[in-house]
């Protein structure tokens, strides 16, 4: 048997103080860690602080989530014990996320949650569908409907039997730390934002029925 850990957070970013505006509920952001010191997460989100439309798969660490002035950030955390045939699928599921540089942050899928909960886009993930997609790998709960349609607050309620930990991570600083806090820029974040809009938007057209079939 082998331990991975699904990962609620509370981020200080702005976005999820709005989202935290609308639905009540503390946590915005999912992520999976594969070891029990929780120092390193992959999930889907920005690559940079400051440039939200640069996103996709990526590598975090704690101080992404307690960046800048902050100590510490509120998180609830899962442990989930799987065989390690679930554990072997779950890395070649992490694998190939990581190495499709086709890969796109579903952003269209994320901000109709509330009111389409969810689709799928050919090639595209958010945080909720990466990590509800590898919760599905575990076989340790029973999912009823795609994994793409699960909310955080929904993983939340299911996994609510592997309760591990929930309360504030300290901040750990990272190698990286430096360059995910890279400088501002208009002309990078303006790029970023018609790449992923464009993308997103020829996929949900012109490759809905590769959506429908092709696993991401």
């Amino acid at each position: 048997m082998k331990d991975i850990y699904i990962v609620l957070v509370r981020p200080y970013t702005g976005i999820g103080n709005i989202a935290r505006c609308f639905t009540h509920y503390d946590y915005t952001h999912i992520a999976v860690s594969l070891d029990r010191s929780l120092s390193e997460f992959v999930s889907y989100s920005r690559r940079y602080h400051s440039f939200p439309f640069d996103s996709g798969f990526t590598r975090e660490y704690r101080d992404y989530y307690a960046f800048g002035k902050h100590k510490d950030v509120k998180v609830k955390v899962f442990r989930l014990s799987v065989t390690d045939q679930s554990y072997s699928e779950i890395l070649s599921f992490i694998r190939r996320c990581e190495n499709d540089k086709a890969q796109l942050f579903n952003l269209f899928s994320m901000v109709t949650m509330p009111v389409l909960h969810g689709f799928r886009i050919y090639k595209a993930n958010n945080c909720m569908s990466f990590t509800a997609k590898i919760i599905e790998l575990s076989g340790l709960v029973k999912m009823d409907r795609p994994y793409y349609k699960y909310s955080i607050e929904d993983m939340d309620k299911l996994l609510e039997a592997h309760l591990f930990f929930e309360g504030r991570l300290k901040r750990r600083k990272s190698v990286r730390y430096g360059q995910y806090m890279r400088s501002f820029s208009v002309i990078k974040f303006a790029g970023d934002m018609v790449r992923l809009i464009s993308g997103l938007t020829f996929r949900a057209v012109f490759l809905r029925k590769k959506s429908a079939v092709k696993s991401n």
